[in-house]
């Protein structure tokens, strides 16, 4: 299995990872209900003491990758050799006399922990189970599919052939049997994970909150020596973000616009699917499954997909088809996607972690994405009703 970068970890406390049976049915009309949750929290921003994550944290020692890997049932091991890609969690490929593996070293804090990452396991063996592009971890000899040694977590998958994709090498079918895709994955998550009491509503970025941290950033950029090109084009980034909250600060969605939250893969883009020839073979890094709106991860893909990689223009036409069809398989009306289109449009312009990393955590691995990313917005601001058109017409 190849993993692959994937966004900055967001917030997922609203609930705890569990596969239930069946859903019980709805109580007697005469049976008072429980109060539903009070409003989700917005998104949260990156937290600027965090470590270093994935290829920036301590490599793993050989002598524990040999025990971890001693702990399997795979033929005598002939190499390890650590795979580049992926920003949060460090990974190995793992080459035996009868086959290949690839050993997940969890690094980021979000999830890093046994139980999370057991929990991830039993969903996805559970979608496997179901017949969709999702690759369970193998057990050790102890049957468990997490191990833990000296502090650190681990999983072992079986090597995945394939490639990735960008969304304009997709054709019209292609870019249809997406959407569906995502919209299955949706409708099993909600049936192989725990029930889902809906919040009250779901909190948006604050802009005042924005206009602080791009003061603050700003004033990094200006203070950075040797200043250089990135900081001249960080602030003027930056000069131009103010611009557009003072222009679009009053359309904040309100809490109560929100789309219903559901189970959600957490990272769905082009870098997480693997295929061979036409077909997806397999979603990989379910690093963060979680509760969120799940209309609003359909657009959020459908923006890491199907962009211009240099200016982030979105392919409107391949949107439209994309959205059409997740909006069958998922049975998910136009005005959710209205609303996850344009929380997810708020959720742009007050995002700005690839400066958090670079200024607060001296972390450049994201840089080569802001022109991209700036560039999206200023379109989107601009082309506002257009994207909207596509994702519910």
């Amino acid at each position: 299995m190849i993993p692959a970068p994937t966004s900055p970890p967001v917030s997922r406390g609203e609930g705890t990872l569990t596969l239930p049976g069946p859903v019980a049915p709805p109580a007697p009309r005469s049976r008072p209900r429980p109060p539903a949750p009070g409003p989700a929290a917005a998104p949260a921003r990156p937290d600027p003491t965090a470590p270093p994550v994935g290829t920036l944290s301590p490599p793993v020692p050989p002598t524990v990758l040999a025990a971890v890997l001693a702990a399997y049932r795979t033929a005598p091991v002939r190499a390890v050799e650590p795979v580049a890609e992926g920003l949060l969690n460090r990974g190995y490929r793992v080459a035996t006399a009868t086959g290949r593996y690839f050993l997940k070293c969890y690094v980021d804090q979000a999830t890093a922990s046994g139980a999370v990452v057991a929990a991830q396991h039993r969903a996805t063996a559970a979608l496997h189970a179901r017949g969709l592009p999702v690759v369970p971890p193998l057990a050790d000899r102890g049957s468990r599919t997490v191990v833990e040694h000296e502090g650190r977590v681990f999983a072992l998958y079986p090597w995945v052939e394939g490639g990735h994709r960008h969304g304009s090498e997709l054709d019209q079918p292609r870019c249809a049997d997406l959407g569906t895709l995502l919209g299955r994955l949706h409708r099993a998550l909600a049936e192989v994970c725990a029930p889902v009491r809906q919040p009250a509503g779901r909190l948006s970025a604050d802009p005042e909150e924005t206009a602080a941290l791009i003061d603050d950033l700003r004033d990094r950029a200006r203070r950075h020596r040797p200043y250089d090109g990135f900081d001249r084009r960080a602030e003027q980034y930056l000069a131009d973000r103010l611009d557009l909250l003072a222009a679009h600060g009053h359309r904040r969605p309100a809490p109560t616009a929100a789309p219903p939250t559901g189970w959600t893969h957490g990272d769905f883009h082009g870098l997480n699917l693997l295929y061979r020839g036409e077909r997806i073979t397999a979603v990989l890094d379910w690093d963060k499954l979680g509760l969120h709106p799940t209309a609003e991860e359909a657009v959020r893909a459908a923006t890491l997909v199907f962009n211009d990689r240099a200016t982030g223009v979105l392919d409107l036409s391949r949107v439209r088809t994309y959205a059409r069809a997740y909006r069958s398989a998922a049975a998910a009306g136009t005005e959710e996607l209205a609303a996850a289109a344009h929380r997810v449009w708020w959720e742009r312009l007050n995002d700005l972690w690839m400066l958090q990393w670079h200024y607060q955590r001296g972390d450049h691995r994201a840089d080569p994405l802001l022109p991209a990313s700036a560039g999206q917005l200023g379109w989107w601001c601009q082309e506002y009703e257009q994207v909207l058109d596509a994702f519910t017409n």
